[in-house]
């Protein structure tokens, strides 16, 4: 916009109208206001996220005091306090204390997070209340925090299609208006006798001023970079422009299952317990029978039980591969396991037909009952199934190494569209390559996962989409968007934000041309003065960038 006001000031003092040449720079420098403050404006949103990065830690000595360090000397295994309305400079694990952690910088959401001991935090969280005994999982620079910075901070070096065509046409369209408006200048006194040469030259410059494609290079991508900054006050992270303008094409999204769909986390759906037992000794005898197996399935078993458990009462405790544990609780005898333990004591029990783990138990030969153990679907996994296919996806697809039963029971209840089962990471690979060999050239292909055998999967996709809360460091690496909550439902979001996004920046393409083409033809005839001229410049820009804004308050 500089070189215009520098051709309409020289202009106007050329033919010696000192007014409009002040007046014109004047307008100049009010229109310049308004567009860094519309710039600013879409910029603060990413700006905001600079503010979690923490000055410092607080570090535990061995002699129990405290120092003030500075993040980046923090070792793994090093234990932090964190105080009330502190930032959580690294990632960790509480060991001692509770708190509610705001976390809505990192996720977009306002209610804060209960956290207690065992529980993992991640650095830019803020304590709200209690205070923290963080034990350090991760160096600073592998922090969420400095990868969540890095993301944003290289996310303006990947252009949109649409801004890489505006960089082209800009490119051919400059030195064609030169060349006009040369022409316009030693032409026009040729052919009108009337005019001057310095009427010529005037006109010219109308022309130039007209013609300068403000509006286009500086509004559009500032309308990516509002969309971007969008996305992530709404706890959506997008490592470029041309990923968020890619997801209005994408008509395939593959999903894993656990940990994308489902919590990932193993618990107790149901206890029946047989006559003469209770639904509660049934799960305390279960906890106890598998207090010395770090299996998952043991795990959510105990995590129910939630109470402490007495070892004194365990007198023999047997782990039977394959087959589950048999041991001597308060004097009984107690098995817990599949139906090829109860097969193998002879104990006289009825298979349960459910989609999940069964645990049967039996005491002192007699059945007991059973748990029922599943992982369970995420609370808006069936929202964001239903707003990708509002939002113009037409296939939904699930690939997941779990059973058929248990991958069936999920995707039909969520309404997915294929189902395939029991894959291998690589066979994962080759399921999303023939999807990708029989879609339309302009289709994108997504997919959505969350751990480390996700990685090969993200990265053959045209948009890799990964659940950034929970999941694998290698999956949010490889991946193009995260997704900071792990909300299915997010994905649905940050389409509708591309689709926003995408709408605006065309709305300003067609407006800055259309106003440019009209003003050109009036410039050229000598019906438009430089007072238009500057408007169809500095007038469209300035309109053009607050619109571009308005995708922040989608």
């Amino acid at each position: 916009m500089g070189s215009s006001l520098t051709i309409a000031t020289l202009a106007a003092f050329y033919v010696q109208e000192y007014p409009e040449a002040v007046t014109v720079m004047l307008f100049y420098q009010v229109g310049e206001l308004f567009q860094d403050v519309a710039v600013n404006k879409s910029r603060r949103s990413i700006a905001d996220l600079m503010h979690i990065r923490p000055d410092y830690a607080n570090v535990k000595l061995a002699d129990g005091s405290t120092r003030q360090v500075s993040p980046e000397s923090i070792k793994v295994g090093d234990t932090i306090l964190v105080r009330p309305g502190e930032k959580v400079p690294l990632d960790g694990k509480v060991i001692v204390g509770s708190s509610a952690m705001d976390t809505s910088a990192l996720t977009g959401e306002s209610m804060p997070r209960s956290v207690e001991e065992g529980d993992d935090v991640l650095s830019g969280f803020i304590n709200k209340n209690g205070l923290l005994e963080i034990v350090v999982e991760k160096p600073f620079l592998e922090s969420t925090v400095t990868k969540i910075l890095e993301f944003v901070e290289n996310a303006s070096s990947r252009k949109a299609p649409t801004e890489q065509f505006i960089t082209k046409f800009a490119r051919y369209y400059t030195p064609i208006v030169v060349i006009l408006a040369v022409l316009l200048a030693v032409l026009l006194p040729l052919i009108i006798p009337e005019m001057t040469f310095n009427d010529g030259v005037y006109r010219a410059a109308i022309f130039l001023v007209i013609s300068c494609p403000c509006a286009l290079v500086v509004s559009i991508p500032v309308g990516f970079f509002g969309g971007i900054g969008a996305s992530s006050r709404k706890g959506i992270l997008v490592k470029g422009a041309n990923f968020l303008e890619g997801l209005n094409d994408v008509k395939y999204v593959i999903m894993d299952k656990t940990g994308t769909l489902t919590k990932g986390k193993f618990e107790i759906t149901d206890i029946e317990a047989s006559e003469g037992f209770s639904d509660e000794e049934l799960l305390e005898l279960a906890a106890y029978a598998e207090t010395h197996s770090s299996h998952p399935i043991a795990d959510s078993i105990k995590e129910r039980y939630g109470k402490e458990i007495d070892e004194r009462r365990i007198d023999e405790y047997n782990d039977i591969s394959g087959h589950g544990v048999q041991a001597i609780v308060d004097g009984k005898e107690t098995l817990a396991g599949n139906a090829k333990l109860m097969a193998k004591y002879s104990i006289p029990f009825k298979a349960v037909e459910e989609v999940g783990t069964i645990i049967y138990l039996a005491i002192d030969g007699a059945y007991a009952g059973y748990l029922l153990i599943a992982d369970t679907i995420k609370d808006d996994a069936a929202e964001g199934i239903a707003l990708m296919k509002e939002k113009g996806v037409e296939h939904i697809i699930m690939l997941t190494g779990d059973s058929k039963a248990v991958a069936e029971a999920v995707g039909n209840k969520l309404g997915i569209d294929e189902i395939y089962s029991e894959l291998l990471p690589q066979d994962k690979v080759k399921k999303m390559e023939g999807i990708m060999a029989y879609k339309n050239k302009k289709e994108k292909v997504a997919y959505v996962g969350d751990g480390i055998n996700d990685t090969p999967v993200l990265a053959r996709s045209d948009i890799g989409i990964a659940m950034g809360g929970l999941g694998s460091d290698a999956a949010i690496e490889v991946a193009d968007i995260v997704i900071m909550d792990d909300k299915p439902s997010k994905i649905g979001t940050a389409m509708q934000v591309a689709k926003d996004t995408r709408q605006i920046v065309w709305q300003n393409i067609i407006l800055a041309l259309a106003i440019k083409g009209v003003f050109l033809i009036l410039g050229a005839f000598g019906v438009a003065s430089m007072w238009e001229a500057v408007f169809a410049d500095v007038g469209v820009t300035v309109i053009a960038v607050l619109n571009a804004i308005r995708v922040l308050r989608k």
